[in-house]
C-alpha cells in the first residue's frame, strides 16, 4: 500500500529527491525508484516535515525504534495502518498523527480512504494529509476515531470480500456446466462491470439491483437464494463484525 501510495504522489509530481524510504528489503518496483532520486534507508536523522508509516501493525512498535528519530514536535505523521490508534502512534513516534484506512483500489487510483485527525494536528497539516491521501482517490474526514475500526472493515478489507465474490462467481459457473476459462472472464468482466456502472451512476445500488431483476425471472431465482434466511445480508453482517473486532484487537 505504502508503495502504491509514494508511485500516485511522484505521478502527480511530487519532486522525488524530497522523498526517503526506510524499508530493509524493498521490492524491486519500489527500488527502482531510486533512479528517480527517491533516497533510501538513510544514515543521517532528523525530523522530517512527514512521516507516512505503512508497516504491518504487528511490526510497528519495532519499527517505530527506527522511525522515531525522524519525528519532531512539528512532524506530520499519517499512519495506514490497521487497528493503530492515535495514542498508541503518539506513545510510540509522537508527532501531530493523522490515522487513515485507505484500500488497495488506490494502486490505479480508485482508493477510498478515511482519515482522522489527533487534536493537535493543525489545519495546514491536516491539508497536506487531505493532499497525500487524495492522490490515490478519494477521502473522507470523521471526527470520531472509534469509527476507524468499522471503516478498516468496510472499505479496507472491502476489496477482498468483492474479489471472493469474483472467485466464486466464476466456480459457481463451473459448476453450472460453463468451461473454467470462460467462466473466470464472465466472472471477471461481470463484478469490474458492474463496479463501474455503480461508480457512474447518481442511483442506489439498491435500484441497481432491482433494475436487473425482472419479477419471476432468473435474477430473482438467483437473490431468493442470496437475501434469504442466512444468505448476504446475515452474512455480510457477521464478516464485518468479525473484521471489526479484530481491528480492535491489533491495536493491543
Amino acid at each position: 500500500m505504502g508503495g502504491a501510495m509514494l508511485t500516485g504522489w511522484l505521478a502527480g509530481g511530487l519532486d522525488p529527491r524530497r522523498v526517503a524510504v526506510i524499508e530493509p528489503a524493498p521490492s524491486a518496483d519500489i527500488s527502482a525508484l531510486a533512479a528517480k532520486g527517491v533516497a533510501f534507508n538513510p544514515k543521517q536523522t532528523a525530523a522530517v516535515d512527514t512521516l507516512v508509516i505503512a508497516v504491518k501493525p504487528q511490526s510497528f512498535r519495532d519499527a517505530g525504534v527506527v522511525l522515531k528519530p525522524f519525528v519532531g514536535p512539528a512532524t506530520l505523521v499519517v499512519s495506514i495502518m490497521a487497528g493503530m490508534t492515535i495514542a498508541s502512534l503518539q506513545d510510540v513516534c509522537g508527532g501531530a498523527v493523522v490515522r487513515a484506512m485507505p484500500n488497495t483500489p488506490a494502486a490505479i487510483g480508485r482508493g477510498i480512504t478515511v482519515a482522522v485527525p489527533a487534536k493537535d494536528v493543525s489545519a495546514a497539516q491536516r491539508a497536506t494529509a487531505d493532499a497525500l491521501l487524495r492522490a490515490t482517490g478519494s477521502v473522507e474526514w470523521v471526527a470520531d476515531e472509534h469509527l476507524m475500526d468499522a471503516v478498516t472493515a468496510v472499505s479496507g478489507s472491502g476489496p477482498a470480500y468483492v474479489f471472493l465474490l469474483a472467485e466464486e462467481l466464476a466456480r459457481a459457473g463451473v459448476a453450472a456446466g460453463l468451461p473454467e476459462e470462460l467462466s473466470a472472464k464472465l466472472a471477471r468482466e461481470t463484478v469490474a462491470g458492474a463496479g463501474e456502472l455503480l461508480h457512474r451512476s447518481d442511483l442506489s445500488p439498491a435500484t441497481l439491483r432491482q433494475n436487473v431483476t425482472s419479477p419471476g425471472g432468473t435474477t430473482a431465482a438467483a437473490l431468493s437464494v442470496l437475501m434469504g434466511e442466512d444468505g448476504l445480508r446475515q452474512l455480510m453482517t457477521r464478516a464485518i463484525a468479525a473484521a471489526t473486532v479484530r481491528s480492535k484487537e491489533l491495536a493491543k
